[in-house]
């Protein structure tokens, strides 16, 4: 089995990549849907993250209170690195336990949605590894508009991460989304098709032996 690392930056459109991804026959595993499992009401991280910030990262359902905690940790990169040190062993950990049950089940690709991926270490859980690129200008637009940020917020959110340009970098694959989504779609197509090119699909090409 082969575990596909997808990240990016934030808002580059890795979620899309990974749906495209899906519609051609691999498996998903969302870092973000970990993240909320591992956090839900009555679990021992949240438990650990009200102990750690208070008792106000916790919403009237016992829930954990996202904007709270999102606003303390992007305006505190201490506060962000002691989030990540308790919350991305469990999520690396489950993920672990998501991709054995899809190897005993056979499963010729599982595509790891991990916006983190480098930052948490997770590259080291995956075989290979695919950024979605989009330039700056392009990404700080999206972002605005997806959350109903402003430019300065935005900014912050972007900053945030490691540089896009240093993923890019590191990466086995490139998928530029600046362009439309047929042309986005198209690039994980072929990727698709030489990576696994019995999963593709009929009348895909068959780029098993590309440079």
């Amino acid at each position: 089995m082969l575990v596909l690392g997808l990240t990016g930056g934030i808002a580059s459109g890795k979620s899309m990549v990974a749906g495209i991804f899906q519609s051609l026959g691999a498996e998903v595993v969302s870092a973000d849907a970990l993240a909320r499992e591992v956090v839900r009401p009555g679990s021992a991280i949240l438990a650990c993250i009200a102990e750690r910030f208070g008792n106000e990262v916790l919403g009237s359902d016992g829930g954990l209170n996202r904007p709270y905690l999102a606003e303390k940790i992007f305006s505190d990169p201490q506060a962000r690195k002691t989030l990540d040190r308790i919350t991305h062993p469990a999520i690396a950990a489950l993920a672990s336990r998501r991709f054995k049950a899809f190897a005993q089940k056979g499963t010729r690709i599982v595509v790891y949605d991990a916006p983190l991926l480098y930052e948490a270490g997770a590259d080291t859980q995956v075989d290979r590894v695919v950024v979605v690129a989009v330039d700056e200008a392009t990404q700080l637009q999206r972002l605005m508009l997806r959350d109903g940020l402003d430019r300065l917020a935005a900014k912050a959110r972007v900053d945030a991460q490691m540089p896009l340009v240093q993923k890019v970098a590191r990466a086995d694959y490139v998928i530029d989304n600046n362009g439309s989504l047929e042309a986005t779609r198209q690039q994980v197509v072929a990727l698709m098709a030489r990576l696994v090119p019995e999963m593709a699909g009929p009348g895909l090409p068959n780029l098993e032996n590309a440079e």
